[in-house]
C-alpha cells in the first residue's frame, strides 16, 4: 500500500482539509473519534492536553496571530500510526521560529483517537509562544467556557 492509497494517511489528509475549511463539523462527523486527545507539550499558553473537537479548533484558531506555516515533508503509515514530519514556522513582530515538527497520530476505528505533537527545539517554541501571547490566553477549557 503506498501512502497516497492508506487509509490512516487519507485520515490525516482529511483532518487538514476540514481545518483549513474551517469545518469543524466534518472534523467531528468524519474524522475525530469523540474522545480525542491532542498533546501540546511545553510550558507555554498552547501547550496542554486538547480534549474533542472543539478544543482542537480552539488550538487551531489561535495560530494566525503567530502567522504560522507549514510545509509536509513526511507522512507515513504503519498499522494504526500515522507520522507528519513538517517544517514549522511562525513570526510576531521581531521574533521568528523555524523548525521541525513531528506529529504522531493514532487511529482508531477509522478515526483520528490520539495526536501527540513533538517539536525540535521546545525550549525556542516555549518563548516564542509565550512571547506572542504572554498572559493573554486561559487554558483552552476556560475560554470555550467564556466565549473568548
Amino acid at each position: 500500500m503506498t501512502p497516497e492509497t492508506d487509509p490512516n494517511v487519507a485520515l490525516v489528509q482529511a483532518f487538514y482539509e476540514a481545518y483549513a475549511a474551517d469545518d469543524v463539523e466534518r472534523m467531528k462527523r468524519e474524522v475525530l473519534a469523540s474522545d480525542v486527545t491532542w498533546a501540546i507539550p511545553g510550558h507555554h499558553p498552547l501547550s496542554g492536553v486538547k480534549r474533542g473537537a472543539d478544543e482542537i479548533a480552539a488550538y487551531f484558531a489561535q495560530l494566525p496571530k503567530a502567522n504560522f506555516q507549514a510545509e509536509p515533508l513526511v507522512v507515513a503509515a504503519e498499522g494504526d500510526f500515522v507520522i507528519d514530519v513538517h517544517r514549522g514556522w511562525a513570526s510576531y513582530m521581531e521574533a521568528t521560529l523555524d523548525m521541525h515538527w513531528v506529529l504522531v497520530y493514532r487511529i482508531e476505528d477509522g478515526r483520528i483517537k490520539q495526536v501527540e505533537n513533538y517539536a525540535a527545539d521546545q525550549h525556542a517554541a516555549d518563548i516564542f509562544f509565550t512571547g506572542v501571547w504572554g498572559e493573554e490566553l486561559k487554558p483552552i477549557p476556560d475560554r470555550l467556557r467564556k466565549g473568548e
